[in-house]
């Protein structure tokens, strides 16, 4: 009885030990490029950053940015370290299509963090649909960015072409809640973590409404792109009259190559090892999870991430 009690007492803490992380030392000093002022790449990387920055002995700075593609180009510059991308992005730069001319292969994924949702906004309680927008004054996103494809994706399956079905115009988040505001435009595509500043804004002067995605036009969707999947916003969010139904891609924070093996470690010790401090300091926190952040396929994860996610009993794939 004596030697089983002993040998659980082994296998318990043997288990305790392989689930137990520590930072590592010879940390560095690391810029983190996230997206706009007005979005949760730089709200929630600025947490991150800072949480990383407390516990260990690597330093990161959050600085804002033009979203994914520009965080992908500030790394190729070497002027930046890390960068949040949404998934379908950082697909496309690794294949070398869409946003890309030719692939990009140097960076590596260290955690998939949260859920971007798809947020179509709009003050006219008239346009209830995507196929309502039609003929409409619509902003997609900066020219050439991830917000502009999601907006291609989504509107290519209700039949509408971006340049000739309607008035497209090519704005930030901030910008698109300012013409929104000021009538210029009836609608705007915000891929981003909701709750989302920009929005929530925008809401405590006006009456937002969110135009849904209707699950026969989610399926045609994710059958020409699986990088989507379904997500409904809730009613609380933003004051809308019920929870909305829509499309969201994974927000993925990646790493140069050459960023060392216990940077990257940190970085994720930093976030999952205080993930209730984070929590407290933004919403985005409660969506953390350790097997979400070792879910992404397209983008091999870097070696500090390796080591890592095995210690917490995850086997990711590495190059």
């Amino acid at each position: 009885m004596k030697k089983i009690f002993s040998l659980a007492l082994v296998i318990v803490m043997i288990f305790a030990f392989s689930a137990f992380a520590e930072p590592m030392p010879g940390g560095t000093k690391l810029i983190f490029s996230t997206g706009g002022a007005q979005g949760t790449y730089f709200g929630f990387g600025g947490v991150l950053a800072g949480k990383v920055s407390e516990k260990t002995s690597t330093t990161v700075t959050a600085i804002t940015s033009g979203g994914s593609k520009a965080n992908i180009e500030a790394m190729q510059d070497e002027d930046a370290q890390l960068g949040f991308v949404q998934t379908d992005v950082g697909a496309y730069a690794y294949k070398g299509t869409r946003l890309f001319d030719e692939k990009i292969t140097d960076f590596s994924t260290v955690a998939n963090l949260y859920m971007e949702q798809v947020q179509i906004v709009t003050l006219d309680p008239s346009i209830k649909t995507v196929a309502d927008l039609r003929g409409k004054n619509v902003s997609v996103g900066a020219a050439g960015s991830g917000v502009y494809f999601n907006a291609v994706d989504l509107l290519s399956v209700y039949g509408i072409d971006i340049d000739k079905d309607i008035k497209p115009t090519y704005q930030s988040f901030g910008d698109s809640v300012e013409a929104l505001q000021d009538g210029k435009i009836d609608a705007a595509f915000i891929v981003a973590g909701a709750p989302t500043t920009a929005v929530t804004s925008l809401a405590t002067t006006k009456k937002v409404y969110l135009v849904g995605v209707d699950d026969e036009h989610i399926l045609a969707l994710r059958g020409t792109s699986p990088y989507y999947s379904t997500y409904v916003i809730p009613k609380s969010f933003y004051g809308t009259d019920e929870d909305v139904t829509t499309v969201a891609v994974g927000a993925v924070v990646i790493a140069r190559d050459d960023v060392s093996e216990a940077d990257v470690y940190n970085f994720l010790y930093g976030v999952f090892e205080n993930k209730d401090e984070i929590t407290a300091a933004h919403a985005k926190g409660a969506e953390l999870n350790l097997e979400f952040a070792a879910s992404y396929s397209a983008v091999p994860y870097h070696k500090g991430a390796i080591k890592y996610f095995s210690e917490k009993g995850i086997k990711v794939s590495g190059k």
